[in-house]
């Protein structure tokens, strides 16, 4: 008995019909796959033979949420509401049996089902958190009335994916069927509901758990405060809470009207237009336009890395945490031991934090060999160097590993802002070197920019991809210019903050600013975290910077408890009035006056300059797509998802705006503002970067 073959069937066996859903790749809530369902409802409500249902998906997934692509258009089909309706108010009891994900509306349609079975390996969550959003099809108001107010505070703020056996354990899932017998499994569960005549089970008259938590405002105000470091700048956890509230406070369809109205908010509101714009723009970054698909990629099956410090050290744990053989090369054993105990060490920490057994830290360190001969690296698919950040060092080590080197291998710098061509030009083989520049910490941080040389080949291009895929980052492919595209632009911003400090503002005013507008925290922090004798060396040092100077007085930033901040035994920043001197002394030196400057203003100096730079590579065909520099700046740079990227930021600013800011600011500072040739375009033609 077919609904509509394209989408799904509805099949009767014995007393039970069995809906399967069918609209790969994850059966999305589309207007086909609504009016399916419903159809299917409508099909089985009228068999007389027909005492149970059962929802059930083919493909690799149950329904794993809504159709984002529907978002911001007219409702076409059976609005999801209706179909709620159609299975909560059924008189014969429904089954949703759950493999794969079930999220978002795939949930909120679990939820209205009487009864849930899931095999062991399916998971459920309501991650609309992620994109801006609530659950809007009544998930904030169901769900707290099946697993308790706190675990559904913690559900819809995080978005986090709950194992089938935790759901089980909370109540969310009725039995866990076999692994591969989901079918079956959720049939014979059917049959026994009827059998037995179970009752018709709604979520919406489940209201012990919540009614347990009303008239105690301070479950809220406790989560709230403990997670308000997390939810910084982010409108959706806050709305997401006040839906459990009413949830608590109210009756399940005022509740249900509450929800409504604030999912419109947001659905409507800057911030998940950021977030589902990034959505997609992540997505987007994998594909490359002359890299198709099929291109041919190289095996990586071992990997050997030159330089166990910090980077070197980092980077390794990627290629280990993907179960990928790794050996690492030192110049000294000192140096190689270091880096050996400072990787065991950092996998026992996240041991000790429970994320790890004790048994995954000895797998992983078994899988990692040091040497100090560069020589013992001759059979790796892949090398990556992470030594000194120096033109002449790379070339040398190049031009050695390419002896080294299998003809087949690829050969990979991890340098943040050097020539690759130059690098790949002391090389017999331009073509099999590339760029691969992790962010540090380079086991944490999740952005790979993927620097292609003007002869790096296509696969060597795929496999870098592929790879970068495999060890859990998010890879970006960018071309070959001074800093690339993430450092480029935040020079840009460095510039600035460092002239903004000897006009008027102090550097706690600039990172105050920073931080308000999203960032985790402002540049001169930011330079206190890394370290302010990064490249600096006392012999070259002129004291013609304020960084220079500080260095000279032993203020290099945290690690001495002092930079452009001073810091507590528990490396709290506060302002420091022997910075505020040395900068009013340096500034009168350079003959600078100093001025207020507005709040404004800092923040136009500090970020129109990096949407210019951004739209110069863009014109230079460093960049794919503007997208593609918004997901740089949120994955490696900390810019808040939540205003989508610099790109998107300009293009929500209007780049009539930025583009007078800046002319203004080029006859005022001078021609570090000179605005991009393509900005000027955009501007004339009525465009934005997303029109590119």
């Amino acid at each position: 008995m077919a609904v509509n073959n394209s989408i799904s069937d509805v099949a009767i066996e014995g007393n039970v019909a069995l809906i399967t859903l069918n609209s790969p790749p994850v059966n999305a809530l589309s207007a086909a796959v609504r009016n399916a369902i419903y159809e299917g409802m409508e099909l089985a409500l009228k068999n007389p033979a027909v005492e149970a249902i059962v929802l059930i998906c083919a493909g690799k997934t149950f329904i794993a949420g809504a159709d984002i692509t529907e978002f911001g258009k007219p409702i076409a089909g059976l609005p999801l509401a209706k179909v709620q309706e159609c299975i909560e108010n059924s008189p014969k009891p429904v089954i949703a049996a759950i493999h794969g994900t079930a999220l978002g509306g795939g949930l909120e349609v679990a939820l209205v089902c009487h009864y849930r079975v899931a095999v062991p390996s399916a998971r459920c969550g309501l991650p609309e958190v992620n994109l801006g959003l609530l659950p809007g099809a009544g998930g904030t108001q169901r769900l707290p009335r099946i697993v308790g107010v706190e675990k559904a505070l913690e559900m819809v703020t995080s978005g986090a994916h709950v194992p089938a056996r935790e759901a089980h354990q909370m109540g969310l899932i009725d039995e866990l069927v076999p692994e591969g017998s989901l079918r079956d499994g959720a049939i014979a569960f059917a049959r026994r509901v009827a059998a037995e005549g179970r009752p018709l089970t709604k979520v919406r008259d489940m209201n012990e758990k919540v009614e347990a938590a009303r008239g105690k405002p301070e479950v809220f105000a406790q989560f709230r405060k403990a997670n308000a470091r997390k939810f910084r700048g982010f409108i959706a956890p806050e709305f997401n809470i006040q839906c459990i509230e009413a949830a608590v406070n109210l009756p399940f369809d005022e509740g249900l009207a509450r929800e409504r109205e604030l999912f419109v908010e947001l659905m409507n509101g800057p911030q998940s237009s950021a977030q589902r714009y990034y959505f997609f723009a992540s997505r987007q970054a994998w594909n490359i336009p002359d890299v198709p698909s099929d291109t041919p990629v190289i095996p990586v099956n071992t990997v050997g890395i030159i330089g166990a410090g910090t980077m070197g050290g980092g980077i390794a744990m990627n290629f280990l945490n993907a179960g990928i053989p790794v050996a690492i090369v030192e110049t000294s054993q000192q140096a190689l031991d270091r880096g050996l105990r400072t990787i065991r060490t950092n996998y026992e920490n996240t041991a000790k934090k429970g994320r790890l057994s004790s048994d995954d830290v000895e797998k992983r360190m078994a899988l990692l060999t040091g040497s100090l001969a560069p020589e013992d690296l001759g059979a790796a698919d892949l090398l990556i160097e992470a030594v000194f950040e120096n033109m002449d060092v790379k070339k040398e080590l190049f031009s050695k590993l390419d002896r080294i080197a299998r003809p087949d291998a690829i050969l990979a710098s991890n340098t943040s802002a050097l020539d690759l061509n130059e690098i790949a030009a002391a090389t017999s083989r331009p073509e099999a070197v590339i760029g691969l520049h992790f962010f540090s910490p380079a086991n944490v941080m999740k952005l790979l920019e993927v620097v292609r040389g003007e002869k790096t080949s296509r696969p060597v291009v795929a496999t870098a991809m592929q790879l970068a895929r495999r060890i859990g980052k998010v890879a970006v492919l960018v071309g070959v210019c001074p800093g690339f595209v993430g450092n480029r632009m935040l020079a840009q911003r460095q510039r600035e903050a460092s002239k903004l400090v000897l006009e008027g503002p102090m550097p706690w005013d600039v990172d105050r600013i920073l931080y308000d507008f999203g960032f985790p925290m402002g540049p001169f922090a930011m330079s206190d975290l890394a370290g302010l004798d990064l490249g600096w060396t006392r012999e070259k040092s002129t004291g013609s910077t304020l960084r220079e100077i500080l260095c000279e007085m032993d203020r290099r930033g945290q690690k001495t408890s002092a930079g452009f901040y001073d810091y507590d035994e528990r490396r709290t920043a506060l302002p420091s009035p022997v910075v505020e001197k040395m900068i009013h002394e340096f500034a009168a030196s350079k003959g600078k006056s100093r001025r207020e400057v507005s709040d404004q203003e800092i923040l136009e100096r500090c970020i129109y300059p990096m949407i210019n730079e951004g739209a110069k590579i863009l014109e230079e065909g460093i960049a794919i797509r503007a997208s593609d520099i918004d997901v740089v700046w949120v994955n490696g740079y900390g810019w808040p998802v939540y205003r989508g990227g610099p790109m998107f930021y300009g293009d929500a600013i209007g780049l009539d705006k930025v583009l007078a800011k800046m002319r203004e600011f080029q006859a005022q500072f001078g021609d570090d503002f000179r605005p991009a040739q393509l900005l000027v375009d955009l501007v004339a033609q009525g465009k934005s970067f997303r029109d590119l």
